[in-house]
């Protein structure tokens, strides 16, 4: 037990790293490996994939060493770069699902292709004279009924402009093809 004249005991100092040095790398790599890894287990709940992801982790690390700057500690580095590495790996397990999914499925039975109706309307005459950014607003709205918020989300644009999109559209539209 201390007593109240003894000084008392500094807190422990993080880990000082050379960025670029092999041998600083290696003891961060032995001193962090299992708090990554048990990080990785958290977010993806497989010890496996876990064990890939903190690879993958320390992989990107070693390449971007060398230009890692010590301005935060270096495990605080490794975490974010791990826990980029487990969202990636996430996003990538859902589109392989998907694509397992839709492969499961198969294509969709042969019968009347809407499409081949669509091509000798006289509205998709009428469209492809539209600017392509119009025709786009116009085909997300009537063809797949999105709201003006979901075109601008899908387009990158703001509300306003699918508004105005649509506007010219339809005026031209309606030009072309009469009332």
């Amino acid at each position: 037990m201390q007593s109240i004249d003894e000084p008392a005991a500094d807190p422990p100092r993080p880990e000082s790293y050379e960025p670029g040095s092999e041998a600083d790398f290696e003891r961060l790599y032995r001193n962090t490996y299992r708090r990554i890894l048990g990080t990785l287990i958290t977010i993806v709940r497989d010890r496996a994939v876990a064990e890939d992801c903190a690879q993958e982790t320390y992989e990107r690390a070693f390449r971007s060493w060398s230009r890692w700057r010590p301005d935060a500690p270096a495990e605080a580095w490794l975490h974010r770069i791990a826990i980029n590495v487990a969202i990636s790996d996430r996003r990538r397990e859902r589109l392989r699902q998907a694509g397992e999914v839709i492969r499961r499925l198969g294509r969709p039975a042969a019968g009347s292709d809407p499409s081949l109706a669509a091509e000798r309307s006289d509205l998709l005459r009428a469209m492809k004279k539209l600017p392509p950014k119009q025709a786009a607003a116009l085909v997300l709205r009537h063809y797949h009924g999105y709201s003006n918020r979901e075109i601008a989300t899908a387009l990158g644009v703001p509300e306003q402009t699918v508004a105005s999109r649509l506007a010219a559209a339809r005026k031209q539209l309606q030009a072309v093809l009469g009332r």
